[in-house]
């Protein structure tokens, strides 16, 4: 296999393995933690029937990670070096003030991040192997693949995560997002989601409204194609939400979000909590 390796030994694999089985020993849904102390666990939380919500990174800065941290309610952070320079020196920093942060203060835990990379259509396999490599090298817990158009594609992702990705590694740690953004994407979201290894399919509603020329009808039927693919194929679906749509996303079954604002965290779970 032409992936990564990333925390994969044997001795984390059957941590992971004895901490599931014993947090489920309580009758609770277990979130279990990652190897840093406390953080969520991505693979954990996907797995499960609740809401799963993420924040927009914000500046890419230490400072920004080290406040970031400070919303615990948050489950995982969206940190995008899609476009502009690849620039991991600034990741690797932004990590750090988070777990500095954490560090200083118990009731803290460094948030789980995923790192949105150039699109592989554009840069290739070769370059997007590199990336997955520097991006996991740095800490993130995740890969977002932008633009994944076909089934092929689909499958090139999942193979550049290497063996450490859930749900291809059941103990896995790491996950890969599949972003669905093109109308051929569409088109194929049945055999993309069926795709073995995917741990997620993601929707990016700016660049299908792009596609489909700011026709909303459209846009809207390719979400809930998208939507019901995934829920066929049994693969968690992510999407984006502002606070006009969130309510209507949670009604259509949406439960992974990628949130521009904190206050919609709440909110959110507020609405979730209620129905």
């Amino acid at each position: 296999m032409c992936g990564v390796k990333r925390r994969s030994s044997a001795g984390l694999s059957l941590a992971f393995l004895l901490a599931f089985v014993v947090a489920g020993c309580g009758g609770d849904e277990p979130v279990m933690e990652s190897p840093e102390a406390g953080k969520k666990h991505l693979p954990t939380l996907l797995a499960s029937e609740g809401l799963v919500l993420g924040l927009t990174s914000g500046p890419h800065t230490r400072e920004q990670g080290a406040s970031i941290v400070q919303l615990q309610e948050v489950d995982y952070v969206f940190y995008s070096l899609e476009t502009g320079p690849f620039d991991i020196p600034a990741l690797e920093a932004y990590l750090e003030g988070m777990r500095e942060a954490a560090a200083a203060d118990p009731e803290l835990a460094p948030l789980p991040v995923i790192l949105r990379i150039p699109a592989l259509r554009d840069v290739g396999y070769e370059v997007t192997l590199d990336h997955v490599r520097q991006g996991l090298a740095a800490g993130v817990d995740g890969i977002v693949f932008p633009h994944i158009e076909t089934p092929a594609q689909a499958a090139q992702a999942v193979e550049l995560m290497g063996e450490s990705s859930w749900p291809g590694n059941l103990a896995g740690d790491v996950i890969n997002v599949l972003l669905i953004e093109d109308i051929e994407a569409v088109d194929s979201a049945r055999e993309i989601a069926r795709t073995p290894g995917v741990s997620m399919v993601g929707l990016g509603p700016s660049d299908l409204t792009r596609a489909y020329g700011g026709n909303m009808e459209a846009v809207e039927g390719a979400i809930l194609t998208v939507l019901a693919a995934c829920e066929e194929a049994g693969v968690p679906c992510s999407t984006t939400a502002n606070h006009d749509i969130l309510e209507l996303r949670l009604d259509q079954g949406f439960r992974v979000f990628t949130l521009g604002q904190a206050d919609l965290v709440s909110r959110a779970r507020d609405v979730f909590s209620n129905r």
